[in-house]
């Protein structure tokens, strides 16, 4: 089975970077961009992301075209300060390239100026670390 991350964050030390950050340690992977094409076709692809505008930044959608052939099934994981998950802008992209969306999903409170100030925080990234690494072993039985 492969695993592989990717992320997309406009900022350089925004929530999102934090999320891929947690993914890539329990992974034991380096957190790569979506800048990044997938190097070989992945089972499972951790894609980290955040609401912009009430959906999903068009660099996401362009990568999921791009990568289509490669990925077979894509793990929701994303942050916003609305309380609102990237989830389903996520499934109508990935279903235009028959790409599969998990029902397994991190959703978390993200920071935005002043509001949920110091979100995601320790405890959020540690829930995150143990989806992880729980999605793992149910993708291993």
């Amino acid at each position: 089975m492969v695993i592989d991350l990717r992320y997309y964050s406009r900022s350089k030390k925004g929530n999102t970077i934090k999320l891929a950050s947690a993914i890539a340690e329990v992974l034991n992977k380096k957190a790569e961009t979506i800048d990044k094409d997938l190097d070989s076709e992945v089972d499972y692809l951790f894609l980290a992301n955040a609401m912009y505008a009430s959906t999903v930044d068009r660099k996401v959608k362009d990568f999921l075209e791009k990568n289509k052939d490669k990925i077979k099934c894509i793990i929701n994981v994303n942050s916003s300060a609305t309380g609102r998950s990237t989830i389903k802008a996520i499934r109508k992209v990935a279903s235009k390239y028959n790409i599969e969306v998990s029902e397994k999903e991190f959703h978390t409170i993200g920071s935005w100026l002043n509001l949920h100030k110091g979100r995601p925080n320790e405890d959020d990234l540690n829930m995150l670390k143990d989806f992880v690494t729980n999605t793992i072993n149910d993708l291993n039985e």
